[in-house]
């Protein structure tokens, strides 16, 4: 009898030991990481162009923007044209500040609570050739 009451205490001590283990995991699971996408500045024929001109991303990523071809470039959000038409949130995630060297880049990381929609980016010094890209950021 003595055998069968420690053999229960034993497994039901196992079991509440799986269990405090797998509903940890459920408690420390991260939230989907955010990823990290790459937009050139001109493109590998330098064009005046951004490479790839669309992208779709989720709040909370990174967009690495880089020097390719043709500099100087940069990095200017469009106000009036963002869903929040907030010239903060552009000012934000805009790099004016000119680069002049290939291989020179700028970061912008999206808010986490960023507005779903359509984001209208373009280069100063080449807006008028048609540098102009957009980041739609997913809902």
């Amino acid at each position: 009898m003595k055998f069968i009451a420690a053999s229960l205490r034993r497994f039901s001590l196992a079991v509440l030991t799986i269990l405090l283990v797998v509903s940890s995991f459920a408690v420390f699971t991260p939230s989907a990481a955010a990823d990290t996408h790459q937009i050139k500045l001109g493109s590998d024929k330098g064009l005046l162009v951004f490479e790839p001109a669309k992208l779709t991303i989720k709040p909370g990523d990174t967009v690495e923007f880089v020097n390719n071809k043709v500099p100087p470039h940069n990095v200017v959000f469009d106000a009036a044209l963002n869903p929040a038409k907030s010239g903060d949130l552009a000012k934000s995630l805009s790099h004016k500040q000119l680069l002049m060297s290939p291989g020179q880049n700028v970061t912008t990381t999206f808010p986490a609570d960023a507005p779903a929609g359509d984001y209208t980016f373009y280069c100063e010094p080449h807006r008028g050739a048609g540098m102009v890209g957009k980041i739609t950021v997913a809902g």
